[in-house]
Formats: C-alpha cells, sequence, structure tokens
C-alpha cells in the first residue's frame, strides 16, 4: 500500500456544531481511522480557528483533502476580507470545478460569530436548520443528540456541542471520545 492509498483510506471522525446565545461551538472527536478495521490516531485534532482565530473549522473526510480544503477556504477569507459566505461560495466553485480539488473526499463545517455554513465536496453551500449541524461518520448520531439537547436543556452551546459527541461515540465506532471544542 503506497503512502497516496493510506491517505485515502483514512477516515472517520464526527463534527458537531451549535449556536446558542450568541455564542458558536464547534466539537470534533480525535479518531482516524484506517479502512474499516484500524484506529490509525486517537488523537487528532480537526477542528481548529483559522483566519487571525475569527473563524472555527472542522473537517470529516480524508485527512490529507480536509487540510487541502482548510487551506484553501483560509485563502479565501483572506481574498474576501473574512467574509464568511462569500469564502465559502467562492470554494465550493473553485472545489466543484477544479479537476484536482473536485476529487478530494471531505466535508467542513465553517462558522464565524454569526453565521455557520456546511460546505461539501458536491459544491454545496448549506447553512443549517435552527443553528445545530453535524458532519462525518457519526454525524446523524450528534446531530440527533444535539437537537433533543438544545431542545431539552439550557445548556450551552459549548457544553450541547461536547456532549453530543459523547453520545454519537458510544454509538459509531468511528468515534471517539478525544474531544476538541472551539467557541467563538
Amino acid at each position: 500500500m503506497d503512502d497516496r492509498t493510506i491517505a485515502d483510506n483514512m477516515k472517520g471522525t464526527t463534527i458537531c456544531a451549535v449556536k446558542r446565545n450568541g455564542r458558536v461551538a464547534v466539537a470534533g472527536d480525535g479518531q482516524i481511522t484506517l479502512g474499516q478495521n484500524v484506529i490509525f490516531k486517537s488523537n487528532a485534532v480537526k477542528v481548529r480557528r483559522i483566519y487571525g482565530d475569527k473563524v472555527i473549522v472542522g473537517f470529516a473526510g480524508t485527512v490529507a483533502d480536509a487540510f487541502t480544503l482548510t487551506d484553501k477556504f483560509e485563502a479565501m477569507l483572506q481574498k474576501y476580507m473574512g467574509n464568511l459566505l462569500r469564502s465559502a461560495v467562492e470554494l465550493a466553485q473553485l472545489w466543484r470545478n477544479d479537476k484536482v480539488l473536485r476529487k478530494l473526499d471531505a466535508m467542513m463545517i465553517v462558522a464565524d460569530g454569526s453565521d455557520m455554513l456546511i460546505l461539501s465536496g458536491a459544491g454545496d453551500v448549506i447553512e443549517p436548520e435552527n443553528g445545530i449541524c453535524a458532519i462525518g461518520s457519526g454525524g446523524n448520531y450528534a446531530l440527533s443528540a444535539a437537537r433533543a439537547l438544545y431542545n431539552n436543556t439550557d445548556l450551552s452551546a459549548r457544553e450541547i456541542a461536547h456532549k453530543s459527541l459523547l453520545i454519537a461515540s458510544e454509538i459509531c465506532v468511528f468515534t471517539n471520545t478525544n474531544i476538541t471544542v472551539e467557541e467563538i
């Protein structure tokens, strides 16, 4: 197996974002899975701040592809002076139309203090309903948990995002409890 084949098979993550009371929290687990059978790394950081700590990015999918897209997104933020929506749309167009980028296998949640978006490799830019979204292998579990916690508790955005990842980790074998949370 060459290095590119290994990189192509490194997947498995869950990212959840919650907006509540003027705060946005993005949480991600630390598991990278090689194929369907091996936990390759358990303490990866897939949620990070970019653009002078004003934007949070959480990514799911092939690791190298996600890093490439994060770098491209930050370049768009620089080009469009931090305009999250414009940068996301421009990245989606580039992602869809570029012959190399089109093959990248990743999804991203991007957020600043006021907006939250999901970016997909199909060129989608989606504003989530009700300020809650999740992506990745455990995304549906985390999304369900986040919606329940949001609607039935007074927990903060940070607490909901974190607890949602913990719940997803109990169900999804590609999600672990080594959770990183960034809040803005």
